[in-house]
């Protein structure tokens, strides 16, 4: 009897010390270095990525967000078109009325996985389509998948050259810039493919739009 109270305080005793031991370096040590070489190496990664202009935080080189000028009568953001819009935010049951995302919830990422035959699909493209057509004064046929599609994660920072500059004219409208000054911070801010093969050239929406406010000081 003794002796198996004393193995069985021997190995409550043993796994203890694994419990403590595991404890220190896995939930102690090994997130302190993990963090520490992150913060070192990649400190602006590490950190969410952040994008600062004068002197303040305004947004994530990785997550889209809006640009309004307030809500409709209906509560429906209205997009403030003095600014580069972004491409649609769409899933997990984000809103999307007159063509444009209603919704860039941090909180809620994911796609649809509606096909390309879903009715609802179908209307919202088409209804976006009409939209963009009418917004920025350009036929139906120009306007490009990513202006009335929102990506997989829904949360997609960047929008295509083509509606970056299908933007352009607008947006200069609207700031009373000159057309070819806002053309050509499309395409200074305009990025190739990674590597040179990989994806496809893309415009980062809120690096446009600094590059816009400096255009306007």
């Amino acid at each position: 009897m003794n002796n198996a109270v004393r193995t069985s305080g021997r190995l409550l005793g043993a796994g203890l010390r694994a419990l403590l031991v595991l404890t220190v370096v896995c939930g102690v040590i090994y997130p302190l270095v993990v963090t520490g070489v992150a913060q070192a190496a990649f400190h602006g990664k590490a950190n969410g990525s952040e994008v600062r202009q004068d002197g303040r935080t305004v947004g994530s080189e990785l997550l889209g967000q809006r640009y309004d000028k307030g809500q409709d009568k209906d509560g429906t953001p209205v997009p403030d078109l003095r600014y580069f819009q972004p491409r649609p935010s769409a899933g997990l049951g984000s809103n999307q009325t007159n063509g444009v995302n209603t919704q860039y919830d941090l909180q809620v990422s994911g796609a649809t996985n509606q096909g390309a035959t879903n009715t609802d699909l179908i209307a919202a493209v088409k209804e976006r389509k009409k939209w963009v057509s009418e917004t920025y004064g350009v036929p139906q046929s120009r306007v490009p998948a990513d202006a009335v599609t929102s990506s997989g994660s829904g949360l997609d920072p960047d929008i295509s050259p083509e509606y970056a500059k299908l933007q352009a004219n607008r947006v200069a409208k609207e700031n009373r810039l000159d057309p070819a000054k806002v053309e050509q911070l499309v395409e200074d801010t305009t990025e190739g493919r990674i590597l040179g093969f990989m994806g496809e050239p893309r415009v980062n929406v809120l690096k446009l739009n600094m590059g816009l406010k400096e255009l306007l000081k």
